[in-house]
């Protein structure tokens, strides 16, 4: 080939690559999952900082804050599964909105009781276990029809693209619910997120219903949960994908419950400076998103999923070491081009490694081991109260390392024995 026709070929590939996230914007239900996707993914983080400085300041306590966290993630846990069968079972598109209606209700409640001046933490708990059902079956739902409306040949961008989204809401969520409660109060900051979490239950109206829209399934809930355990755990991608969530989200991401704790004894700093500090990760996934959007295709694997969550886990040993608060927002953007490899294959391996009639349960076991993070939240507050926030994330983040090592170990002896 001439070195013309060359510079033909790379310019047209160059256009179909960089037209990806163009063509995923003009399909109209992919543009409205992902636009509300990203509103109530920041109302989400929104209200679960505000709840967390409300808290510390209530009670002072670490652990009363990993308490409130982990109430919101507990659905997931207990729910995870059992929302990917209910997403195959019934209408993905009324399930998500029950689910936002959920949301909105519970940061409505919130909202009256603060006016009312008869909050406590418990209600905060209450509210994070309503919500936590909006969480527990995003993946199941929301992330699967989003998949499933971009076009074949744009999996990874339309994954990457939904997950460089979640990774901004993560940073402007935290920074608004900062920023919110040091200046207008709890009431203000929840109240806005009741009345986006509506706008998105208003938007999941416009998408287009499917045409099968229930689903029957021929065998029980439990037989369908087991059936995609034992499918999961037969595929080594698939495995991978169960074990690294695991570890990351019991050993990794449960930093941001001790973040008032961290930020007032490491930094002396509170608020919007903690709201600052809680975004500078999904700042940096935002970064990591654009890269893998933008820049050359990258196919669903492991290796980028293990790579990226390795990298984060390392840099969380020396968050813990950061005698200033300006290196520690800076360690934690550089690990957030970790967390968006971790969190952009997540979906896209199993979207093209499980079959297509058992997608939604494996996104919902996938749910599941991301509703363990109450494990590392309870655990990680506990060792903040007793020993300082310090050591409590170098444990954790060191603890996670030592166990994705091992686990790489025993997938390498299996394969060799297989």
């Amino acid at each position: 080939m001439s070195s013309t026709g060359a510079a033909r070929a790379a310019s047209r590939a160059g256009a179909k690559q960089g037209g990806a996230v163009g063509r995923l914007l003009r399909t109209p239900d992919y543009r409205r999952l992902w636009v509300l996707g990203g509103i109530a993914n920041a109302m989400r983080w929104l209200e679960m900082l505000a709840a967390s400085l409300w808290t510390f300041e209530a009670t002072q306590s670490a652990l009363a804050v990993a308490a409130v966290a982990m109430m919101r993630a507990l659905p997931m846990l207990l729910l995870g599964a059992l929302a990917g069968v209910l997403a195959e079972r019934f209408d993905r598109r009324r399930l998500l909105i029950w689910l936002q209606l959920s949301s909105a209700f519970g940061a409505g409640a919130v909202t009256l009781l603060a006016v009312l001046g008869v909050l406590a933490p418990w209600h905060l708990m209450v509210q994070g276990l309503i919500a936590g059902l909006a969480w527990a079956g995003e993946m199941s739902t929301r992330r699967r029809m989003a998949a499933e409306a971009a076009p074949p040949e744009d999996l990874v961008p339309a994954v990457a693209l939904d997950t460089m989204t979640g990774s901004t809401t993560r940073a402007i969520g935290p920074l608004l619910g900062g920023a919110l409660f040091q200046w207008a109060g709890l009431p203000v900051a929840v109240g806005l997120a009741c009345l986006l979490h509506l706008v998105a239950m208003f938007m999941v109206l416009r998408v287009t219903p499917a045409p099968n829209a229930v689903r029957p399934v021929g065998h029980g809930t439990l037989a369908g949960i087991g059936e995609a355990l034992r499918l999961s755990l037969a595929s080594p991608p698939l495995r991978v994908v169960l074990g690294v969530t695991l570890i990351m989200n019991i050993f990794a991401f449960c930093y941001g419950a001790i973040l008032p704790a961290f930020g007032a004894e490491a930094f002396s700093v509170a608020g919007a400076a903690i709201g600052l500090l809680a975004a500078a990760e999904p700042l940096g996934a935002l970064v990591g998103g654009l890269w893998i959007t933008l820049g050359r295709r990258t196919p669903p694997g492991t290796a980028p999923l293990v790579l990226g969550s390795t990298v984060f886990l390392v840099l969380m040993t020396i968050v813990a070491f950061s005698p200033t608060y300006l290196l520690a927002w800076s360690l934690l953007a550089l690990g957030g081009l970790g967390t968006a490899r971790f969190s952009a294959m997540q979906t896209s391996v199993v979207m093209t490694k499980a079959p297509i009639e058992s997608r939604s349960r494996v996104l919902g076991l996938v749910t599941t081991c991301i509703g363990t993070s109450p494990l590392g939240v309870l655990t990680v507050g506990a060792l903040s109260d007793a020993y300082g926030p310090r050591f409590a994330i170098l444990l954790m983040a060191g603890t996670g390392l030592f166990l994705m090592l091992l686990m790489l170990l025993v997938e390498r002896r299996m394969a060799r024995r297989a």
